[in-house]
């Protein structure tokens, strides 16, 4: 492994625990799938136990950090320059339905800079992280956005309901923490979406932009509402030239 900070080592292994009771969960979907209450409630609990045992983990090392989580909303403890922001199940809703495609998303801003992220998939056991000035990384290989300049051969990510899009090739998977991460590792070469949540895409900037990647300005103050561009140096204007009132 690279050599990594006490800061992403806590966040790789509050992941690592917090996956296995995803892991389970999501195992015991396909029964529920067909009960006459279905799966939302369960699928609830999971989040809450996910993110529980997160805070659990990374408040063990760093007591006076905060917090922003998806579920539990702020917690304002005495550092607040520092503060852990965390999306339990980002892709609830592939998780209720049995897709196999989300992740767990943890990110540390510090000063209002993201300065490390770290997005895992548990079950294609994918993970992606960062940290500021030492690279993007996936499962502890070094990666860099794609090398396309022809933007006819270019595939992009996007979400939401709004459609924005001119003659570009896209895919929707339902999960913007992964989309991200599939940028900076090249699987896609752009992704652009609108109001977006900060915990969705916190680990997400700082890997996209350790891969080499170019990203809009985000006001990380916000938490909500957000917009997102992300792409290759060399596909990023060009992107942009392609979409209609985005």
């Amino acid at each position: 492994m690279n050599s990594i900070s006490a800061n992403l080592n806590i966040m790789i292994k509050a992941a690592e625990k917090a996956s296995k009771i995803l892991i389970r969960d999501f195992g015991e979907l396909e029964e529920l799938q067909v009960s006459p209450k279905g799966p939302s409630d369960f699928v609830t609990n999971s989040d809450k136990k996910v993110e529980k045992i997160i805070i659990e983990e990374l408040t063990k090392s760093r007591k006076k950090f905060s917090i922003l989580s998806e579920e539990i909303g702020e917690i304002n403890n005495s550092d607040k320059n520092n503060v852990w922001i965390i999306d339990p199940i980002d892709g609830t809703t592939n998780f209720l339905h049995g897709i196999p495609h989300f992740a767990i998303s943890i990110a540390l801003k510090s000063n209002n800079e993201i300065i490390c992220g770290l997005i895992f998939d548990p079950i294609k056991n994918e993970m992606f992280y960062a940290e500021k000035d030492n690279g993007a990384y996936f499962n502890n290989k070094r990666i860099r956005v794609s090398k396309k300049r022809n933007i006819n051969e270019c595939l992009f990510a996007t979400g939401g309901k709004e459609e924005f899009v001119s003659n570009l090739t896209t895919r929707k998977s339902g999960s913007a923490s992964l989309d991200m991460a599939y940028v900076g590792m090249g699987r896609y070469d752009g992704y652009f979406q609108k109001n977006l949540n900060i915990w969705d895409i916190a680990a997400g900037i700082i890997i996209v932009k350790e891969a080499g990647g170019k990203i809009n300005d985000i006001n990380y103050l916000s938490s909500e509402g957000i917009k997102v561009l992300v792409g290759s140096n060399a596909i990023y204007e060009k992107m942009l030239e392609k979409l209609d009132n985005f």
